[in-house]
């Protein structure tokens, strides 16, 4: 397996390589669920990987502009 992704990781490559061994070790001892789809997706897949930032920064965004709390 070859990881190419230098914007949207925010592990590194090996923390990711290592990640993809426990899901393939996860998913032999016990079977594939949805936790473990996603993840190997996420690892695997780099317009995912984006997506999945973009709707967290825009998560992040919206609560802020749309909460009058001050959380200092």
């Amino acid at each position: 397996m070859e990881f190419k992704d230098e914007k949207y990781k925010s592990l590194g490559k090996e923390a990711i390589v290592t990640k993809l061994k426990q899901i393939s070790e996860f998913e032999s001892k016990y079977k594939p669920n949805s936790s473990s789809i996603g993840m190997r997706k996420w690892c695997t897949d780099y317009n995912y990987r984006k997506r999945e930032w973009e709707w967290r920064q825009s998560l992040s965004n919206y609560v802020i502009s749309n909460n009058n709390v001050d959380y200092r």
